[in-house]
């Protein structure tokens, strides 16, 4: 990290979580942010769901809502970068305050409740997209929806024209009752719905599904056989948890869900457990907890055919994709593996 960066997180650290989330996007968006570009090598490319990734670094959803800096963030070292959520309607979300960082614990708490600007601006940003770069959409439902599951269905219709790939998110801890929508009845009908209208797009859009790390095995069980019936394209594993277990900050109590660096043991062997169901049949993309390239590596190897990360970066910045990138290529190279592909699963028994 070079001294310019490490002086505006210390700043940034100072501010309201969630002003200073806003600041770091305008700081982006004036370029005064490093822009490594594309970070690859023959080791790092690999093909998740039949996208072509320079590596497998991906920003994940959350970071920025309202896809307000596409072009910066795609010259950040990111093999791939997921937007959103967006809903159908514009909706301010929980009433602040609503972010919480959990420094002691390199962790971060947010009950922020789907809050975007809604699918038609959104769109019409995603519409002056960057060309050279992979770019994805969670898609999420509106509070006071009557019918949540087809929200995700017509986010995907208005948007799905300019996306790479596309998230199904019914793991969000913060919108009321969105998770009930994990049980296999209800997950297979509204992956059904969404798979129909990605039918109909002119161009063929992979459609991933994130789930929560506070399932049982048997939940895993259901959403493993849900995944196959669908015939989506990737999981993600895993969204935010509920568990507040060894925390040591003063906002451990706060109401929303946990991100960041508690989560890696937990998310990582949801992963496992995923892997070990579906195989070699549908991918998996790891999220939680990521903060180093170790950690990124054991994802992996645990089952991830590539990775996301969001909450480091209020810690350790935004050079660190280019930092993990890079640093898995090392870790690549020192264990003999050729290419990202040979590593995923090799120590996927190390986490079940």
């Amino acid at each position: 990290m070079k001294l310019i960066e490490r002086i505006g997180l210390s700043a940034l650290r100072k501010m309201d979580p969630e002003a200073a989330h806003g600041m770091a996007l305008k700081v982006l968006q004036s370029g005064m942010t490093p822009t490594p570009g594309p970070v690859t090598s023959p080791r790092l490319r690999t093909t998740v769901a039949g996208l072509d990734l320079p590596n497998p670094i991906g920003l994940a959803a959350g970071f920025d809502k309202n896809a307000e800096a596409l072009g910066p963030l795609s010259k950040s070292g990111f093999g791939f970068i997921e937007v959103g959520a967006a809903t159908p309607r514009p909706q301010p979300g929980n009433p602040k305050p609503r972010l919480f960082r959990l420094t002691e614990d390199q962790a971060a708490i947010n009950r922020f409740g789907f809050n975007n600007q809604g699918m038609d601006a959104i769109a019409a940003r995603l519409a002056q997209r960057p060309t050279d770069a992979v770019i994805g959409l969670n898609l999420g439902a509106n509070k006071d929806s009557s019918d949540r599951a087809s929200d995700f269905a017509s986010v995907l219709a208005h948007c799905g024209a300019h996306l790479d790939f596309a998230t199904v998110n019914v793991s969000s801890p913060n919108t009321e009752k969105l998770r009930d929508l994990q049980g296999k009845a209800e997950l297979s009908a509204l992956l059904n719905g969404v798979i129909e209208t990605r039918n109909a797009l002119e161009r063929r859009v992979p459609v991933f599904l994130k789930i929560a790390p506070d399932l049982s095995d048997a939940e895993i069980q259901d959403i493993a056989d849900v995944a196959r019936e669908t015939g989506i394209d990737a999981v993600i594993a895993t969204n935010t948890t509920l568990s507040r277990e060894g925390l040591n900050s003063r906002h451990k109590s706060e109401a929303g869900g946990l991100s960041g660096a508690p989560l890696f043991e937990k998310s990582t062997r949801v992963l496992a457990r995923l892997s070990q169901l579906l195989g070699a049949e549908i991918p998996i993309i790891g999220v939680g907890g990521i903060g180093t390239p170790e950690q990124a590596y054991a994802k992996i190897c645990a089952g991830a055919s590539a990775v996301q990360l969001y909450t480091a970066l209020v810690y350790g910045g935004i050079s660190l994709a280019s930092d993990i990138a890079k640093g898995v290529d090392v870790l690549l190279a020192r264990d003999g593996f050729d290419n990202v592909a040979q590593a995923v699963g090799s120590k996927q028994k190390d986490w079940l």
